[in-house]
């Protein structure tokens, strides 16, 4: 687990970000540490944060395959990721920013997920 990386993982946030500048898109910060959750993209003129959630991690209703070993930790570990994600959510909305999550199954179809941002822009 110590080789997982919390930001510009090549399946996630590089794919994205890739798609992004090839639509011409810019005007997006990353990893911006000043706001809760450190959202991987933030758009700041539309007050916009992205994050791009890992299927395993976030617990993907559509992509998550339970482990069989050690369950009751992984239980726990997920329930606390998606307590966390909300929290940090509502933190985003009481400064007045929207929050935006895109599961990383999503980025198999970059194009869509390019739409569903650009929509929000």
């Amino acid at each position: 687990m110590t080789n997982i990386r919390s930001t510009n993982s090549r399946s996630t946030e590089r794919k994205l970000r890739s798609s992004l500048v090839g639509a011409g898109v810019s005007g997006f910060k990353l990893n911006d540490p000043s706001l809760p959750g450190r959202p991987d993209f933030t758009f700041p003129e539309a007050r916009l944060a992205v994050f791009v959630d890992g299927c395993f991690w976030h617990g993907c209703p559509e992509c998550y395959i339970r482990p069989k070993s050690n369950q009751e930790y992984w239980d726990k570990k997920l329930r606390a990721n998606r307590d966390r994600d909300d929290r940090v959510d509502e933190k985003l909305r009481d400064m007045d920013w929207t929050p935006m999550r895109i599961w990383e199954h999503s980025l198999k179809n970059v194009k869509s997920a390019r739409i569903q941002v650009l929509t929000c822009l």
